[in-house]
C-alpha cells in the first residue's frame, strides 16, 4: 500500500491530497528555516542540561513536603540556564498557563499598584484574573488596578499612548507575545525587546513580564534575552514537549521569582516545598524534545497558511511569514465552517477521532468556544489541536502536532470536511 492509499484509507480524497501536495510543494524555504532553528534550540537545551551536570538521580520520587529535591532544582537551574535569566520555578503545582500568570502578577503587584497591558485586551482567561470581568480573588479585589494601550490599526504599538499611560504607580507591565483569541499577528521577540527598552527609558523600575504562551522555541531568542524581567508559560505547551502531563513556569530575577515561590506555597516556604510527584522524568525529556516537537507545530502551521490563503480565506500569519508562535488563525466566514474544521482536526486525533466536537459555554471565556483536540494530555495545545469563539469574524485557531507528519493529516482533513461539507471553492 503507498503513502496516498493510506491516506484514502483515513478518508483523504485524492483531489484534496493533491491540493496539499502542490501547496507543500511551494514551501520548501519556509519549512528549511523551521529545521534551522530548532537544531540551534536543540543545542542551547542540551547546552543546559550539560552545564548542570544532569544524570539519573534527577529523576528520583519526592513526596510530601518535597525537601531536599535536587532533582527539582536542578531542572529549575536548567530552565534559568535556557532562558538566560537568575532563576525560575517550574512546578507541578502550577496548573496551567492562566495559573502561572496570575501567580506571576499576584506575587508582584501589591494594593495601590497598576498593571499595564500595552499591546491591548489580555486573553480572554486573565480577564477575571485582572478583575475586567469581576470574579472574587481577582487582583481588583485586592486593590490593584488596570490600565490597556490598544493597538493602533496597523497592530503596532502606540508608543506616544503607552507614554502617557506610566506613571508613578505602574509597576508592571504584561505583554501577551501570541496573539490568543485575536487575529493581530504575534510579536517577535525583536519587537518585545524594543518595546521593554520603551517602557524601561519611561519608567526605569517597571516589571516588564511577557506571557510566553505558545511562543518558546520558535524562535533563537526568548524575550528575556531582549530585556524581559520574567516569561511565563505552561508546560503542556511547547516546552512539555508532548510528555509533561501538568504543570507550568516562571523564569526571571531572582527577587521576582522569590516571591512567585512564596505566593505558590507560603512565605517562609517558598521553593523548599514541593514534590515532584515522580514527573522530573517527563519534565526532563519534553525539555529535550521540544524543539523538535515545536518545529513539527510551526510545519503545521505553515502547512495550514499555505493551504488556506491558496483558497482565498484570511490567514495570519500568511505562509511566508517569519514565524513568531505555533499558533495558526483561519478566518473562516461562519460558524458552519469553523465546525467542519474542528471536526476535521479531532478525525485526525489519535485520541476521540470518533467523537464530534461542538460549540460550548467554557470557564473564562464569554462566548461559546469549539475545541477539536484528541490529545494524550488533556488540553495540551503543542498536541494536535483547533479551537475558537464562536463569533464574528469566526477565525479558527490551529496549532500543535507532536509530529509534523500528524500535523499535516489533521490540516487535509480540515480541508476534506469542509470540501464535503461544500464549503470550500474548488480545489
Amino acid at each position: 500500500m503507498t503513502t496516498n492509499e493510506m491516506y484514502q484509507q483515513l478518508g483523504i480524497s485524492p483531489e484534496v491530497l493533491d491540493f496539499g501536495q502542490r501547496v507543500l510543494d511551494g514551501l520548501d524555504e519556509e519549512m528549511s528555516r523551521v529545521d534551522d532553528t530548532a537544531e540551534y534550540n536543540q543545542a542551547k537545551v542540551l547546552s543546559a542540561m550539560h552545564k548542570n551536570r544532569l544524570n539519573a538521580t534527577h529523576f528520583n520520587l519526592s513526596s510530601g513536603y518535597g525537601y531536599d529535591d535536587e532533582g527539582r532544582d536542578n531542572l529549575e537551574r536548567v530552565y534559568a540556564d535556557v532562558f538566560h535569566t537568575e532563576a525560575a520555578l517550574v512546578r507541578p503545582q502550577i496548573t496551567c498557563g492562566t495559573h502561572a500568570l496570575a501567580l506571576a502578577l499576584g506575587a508582584n503587584l501589591l494594593p495601590g499598584d497598576e498593571l499595564l497591558s500595552p499591546v491591548g485586551a489580555p486573553y480572554d482567561t486573565l480577564e477575571e484574573v485582572i478583575g475586567i470581568r469581576p470574579s472574587p480573588g481577582s487582583l481588583r479585589e485586592y486593590g490593584v488596578s488596570y490600565r490597556q494601550v490598544d493597538l493602533l490599526p496597523d497592530g503596532s504599538f502606540d508608543y506616544d499612548g503607552i507614554r502617557a499611560a506610566i506613571h508613578e504607580k505602574t509597576k508592571l507591565v504584561t505583554i501577551q507575545r501570541s496573539k490568543g483569541y485575536a487575529t493581530r499577528p504575534s510579536f517577535s521577540v525583536e519587537e518585545i525587546g524594543k518595546l521593554i527598552a520603551f517602557c524601561k527609558s519611561c519608567k526605569p523600575d517597571i516589571i516588564c513580564m511577557v506571557d510566553n504562551c505558545y511562543g518558546e522555541l520558535v524562535e533563537r531568542q526568548e524575550p528575556t534575552d531582549v530585556g524581559a524581567d520574567m516569561v511565563v508559560g505552561s508546560l503542556i505547551k511547547n516546552l512539555g514537549g508532548g510528555l509533561a502531563p501538568t504543570g507550568g513556569y516562571v523564569c526571571g530575577r531572582q527577587d521576582l521569582i522569590d516571591r512567585c515561590a512564596y505566593r505558590l506555597s507560603a512565605p517562609g516556604l517558598g521553593k523548599e516545598v514541593g514534590a515532584n510527584l515522580g514527573l522530573l522524568t517527563s519534565f526532563y525529556q519534553g525539555l529535550f524534545l521540544a524543539p523538535t516537537v515545536v518545529a513539527s507545530s510551526v510545519k503545521g502551521a505553515i502547512f495550514t497558511a499555505g493551504c488556506y490563503e491558496a483558497l482565498g480565506f484570511r490567514v495570519v500569519p500568511g505562509s511566508r511569514e517569519v514565524r513568531r508562535d505555533i499558533i495558526q488563525a483561519v478566518e473562516l466566514g461562519s460558524r458552519e465552517a469553523m465546525c467542519a474544521f474542528c471536526k476535521g482536526i479531532q478525525a485526525a486525533a489519535p485520541v476521540d477521532s470518533y467523537v464530534t466536537p461542538e460549540p460550548w459555554a467554557m470557564p473564562g471565556y464569554d462566548s461559546d468556544v469549539i475545541m477539536a483536540a484528541g490529545a494524550f494530555v488533556q488540553g495540551a495545545s503543542i498536541e494536535l489541536s483547533a479551537d475558537g469563539p464562536i463569533r464574528p469574524p469566526y477565525a479558527v485557531y490551529f496549532q500543535g502536532g507532536l509530529t509534523w507528519y500528524h500535523a499535516k493529516l489533521g490540516v487535509l482533513m480540515s480541508l476534506q470536511k469542509l470540501h464535503d461539507a461544500g464549503l470550500l471553492p474548488n480545489l
